[in-house]
């Protein structure tokens, strides 16, 4: 492979990995906890867009419960969502013919 196609496929890759960092900003995961007394909405850029507590989980007196469930569900989500990022950064360095990028398998 000559230097021209890799400066090629490099470019490539940065647009479609762009693309898919976009893509990932945009899409939005569930998790809960408690059998949905918690429900946590993530962006598949791991950033936190909702938390919703049912009512009748608030009991002053468990409040230590409510903030594990609460802890539990977010790091659910953040699992959801690095996994569906190494999928998705995968696809890119597979649809390449490039072998894996570091970190990404």
């Amino acid at each position: 492979m000559n230097m021209a196609q890799m400066a090629r496929m490099a470019q490539q890759m940065q647009t479609q990995m762009a693309r898919v960092q976009a893509e990932l900003r945009e899409t939005t995961l569930e998790a809960t906890a408690g059998g949905g007394a918690v429900r946590v909405v993530i962006s598949g850029a791991q950033e936190l867009r909702l938390i919703e507590i049912d009512p009748a989980a608030v009991d002053p007196a468990e409040v230590e419960m409510l903030q594990d469930l609460v802890l539990a569900a977010v790091n659910d989500a953040i699992a959801r969502s690095k996994e569906l990022e190494r999928e998705r950064m995968a696809s890119v360095a597979g649809g390449l013919g490039l072998p894996g990028l570091p970190g990404i398998r």
